[in-house]
């Protein structure tokens, strides 16, 4: 099992899987549903694990990590469906954030560094 793929083989490898079906990827609407749905269950884990609400012990097992799969999942799906580069996505994402939120928050000294 390889655990370090580059989003280009994520996107191939979500494309392979998803062309062996006669219905292909989902219209835009309906995988922004499956996306808001996906994020639902995470943030049922995330309140599951940090939050006041215990899982009920007929409730499935899964996990922070499973859910962020399912996600990555649908967001590829979504992203070839559109014929988006997932990796120009984040380069154009990073590169707004490193210039317009550059100076947001409060950078890390040498001492907190050398302190993590």
């Amino acid at each position: 099992m390889n655990s370090a793929y580059t989003t280009k083989e994520i996107q191939e490898r979500v494309d392979a899987y998803i062309s062996q079906f006669k219905e292909g990827y989902f219209s835009p609407l309906s995988m922004l549903a499956r996306m808001t749905e996906e994020v639902g269950e995470l943030a049922r884990e995330v309140n599951h694990t940090y939050g006041e609400k215990p899982k009920k012990a007929s409730e499935d097992a899964n996990t922070i990590e499973d859910e962020l799969g399912d996600i990555i999942f649908v967001m590829t799906c979504f992203a070839n469906s559109l014929n988006i580069d997932l990796s120009e996505a984040f380069e154009k994402s990073m590169t707004k954030f490193e210039t317009r939120d550059k100076d947001r928050w409060t950078k890390k000294t040498q001492e907190d560094l050398h302190n993590d």
